[in-house]
């Protein structure tokens, strides 16, 4: 069994930047606030409104632990009443990249698993 590992060297520097990106993409909230963010919706209550679920509070530390990533900014226009814009990053498509063969990959996944039962 062990012969058909994949064999990859790894350094603990590589172990570090694997547990980095398990970190940035991982989570129940994230993948849906992106999506929501491509859908076009921009603040804060309209984020929350497309994703059923999500309490203020989780959405609050989601985004800006995606701002604190670089994925996402945050922009604050101080008219009355204040105005808040989420919007993707230059840095963010490359995540997108990623995100994609994600998907690629659970497809695949899931025919391997399905076809097991």
């Amino acid at each position: 069994m062990k012969d058909q590992c994949i064999k990859v060297q790894q350094t603990e520097e590589d172990i570090k930047a694997l547990q980095d990106t398990i970190y940035v993409i991982g989570g129940k909230w994230k993948l849906p606030i992106i999506h929501s963010i491509c859908n076009g919706n921009k603040h804060f209550k309209e984020i929350e409104r497309s994703i059923p679920g999500i309490t203020t509070r989780m959405l609050s530390r989601s985004l800006r632990e995606l701002e604190d990533n670089k994925l996402i900014t945050r922009t604050v226009d101080p008219n009355v009443p204040t105005l808040v814009e989420y919007e993707f990053t230059e840095y963010a498509k490359e995540y997108g990249v990623l995100i994609t063969e994600m998907i690629r990959w659970g497809k695949h996944h899931k025919k391997m698993i399905i076809g097991q039962l």
